[in-house]
């Protein structure tokens, strides 16, 4: 993966600062116990300029992660909102990925977090997309992770948190090894959960079925983008669980998420899906012309900036 593209600035508590000077204390809280909770946002380059993809929305999920975290949120969603727009016009970028990130920082040590103080940065870069061009046009390899998923009542997967991905990181590490794009994660009970950082699809006899929530899933922007798009192209989708045997006998099989898109898997296991299948790519269509702005009827959902 190359390495992370600069850019001139971040916003860093309501002040844009310089990249090489955002910086944090090294004893603070969220680099020792993983208390911070952040987003992964996408500006894509439209006809009528740069514009985000469901800012408000993710910012919102940002906001309902401090909350679960006990984080009060020194800003609002209005003016997280109106902060990242002015950072990609700074930077002027035609197309970005977008970082923001409460954490706890500098001031006491010890597990209790409260009495940290909670700093809120947004960071915005160049970025293709997460497993690659190729893994758009011709899929992934993917493999069933020997990790499980973290358990509902351990670490609650709706809280998008730097210190839930730890499994997720371990996932990434064996699938890499064992020579897969992609891992797969099970929950506790043995039923397919989502990718490392993406939820996942899976089509038979032209239904669509996804994990539901309660499963263990983190409640994506982009699933829930993918799930009313398939219900606007007149698909039959439904959310229920399904164990691995699902996956190897699936007729399609695709990964979504901001920074991955809309990714094919061509197999899992070793086990061959095929080349992407029409339903998948009608899906990856209709997702590419609405990011890029080329479909009027979901305009609400780019934010100009």
């Amino acid at each position: 993966m190359a390495d992370l593209p600069k850019v001139d600035k971040i916003w860093m508590d309501g002040a844009l600062v310089d990249w090489d000077k955002a910086q944090v204390h090294v004893l603070t809280h969220a680099l020792h116990y993983g208390s911070g909770v952040f987003e992964g946002i996408r500006c894509y380059d439209t006809p009528e300029g740069p514009a985000v993809f469901r800012l408000t929305e993710h910012m919102e999920r940002l906001a309902r992660s401090a909350k679960m975290m006990r984080m009060p949120l020194p800003y609002t969603v209005e003016e997280l909102v109106a902060a990242t727009l002015e950072l990609i016009a700074v930077n002027k970028l035609p197309a970005c990925y977008i970082r923001p990130l409460i954490y706890r920082g500098y001031g006491v040590m010890g597990l209790d977090p409260i009495p940290s103080p909670v700093s809120v940065v947004i960071a915005v870069w160049p970025w293709d997309t997460y497993l690659g061009e190729d893994a758009l046009k011709n899929g992934v390899d993917a493999g069933i992770s020997s990790w499980r998923q973290r358990g509902v009542n351990a670490s609650p997967p709706q809280i998008k948190s730097t210190g839930n991905y730890i499994n997720s990181s371990f996932a990434r590490m064996e699938a890499n090894d064992h020579g897969y794009a992609e891992a797969i994660l099970l929950n506790e009970a043995g039923f397919v959960c989502e990718g490392t950082g993406e939820n996942i699809f899976v089509v038979r006899d032209e239904i669509i079925v996804t994990p539901p929530v309660s499963d263990g899933v983190l409640e994506g922007i982009t699933r829930d983008t993918v799930i009313a798009i398939a219900q606007d192209l007149d698909f039959d989708i439904i959310e229920a669980s399904m164990t691995r045997a699902d996956l190897y006998v699936a007729d399609e099989v695709f990964f979504t998420g901001s920074a991955a898109e809309i990714v094919p898997v061509r197999s899992v296991d070793h086990r061959e899906i095929g080349t992407p299948g029409p339903i998948t790519l009608a899906i990856q269509e209709a997702y590419f012309n609405i990011v890029r702005g080329r479909d009027a009827e979901y305009e609400y959902w780019l934010e100009r900036v």
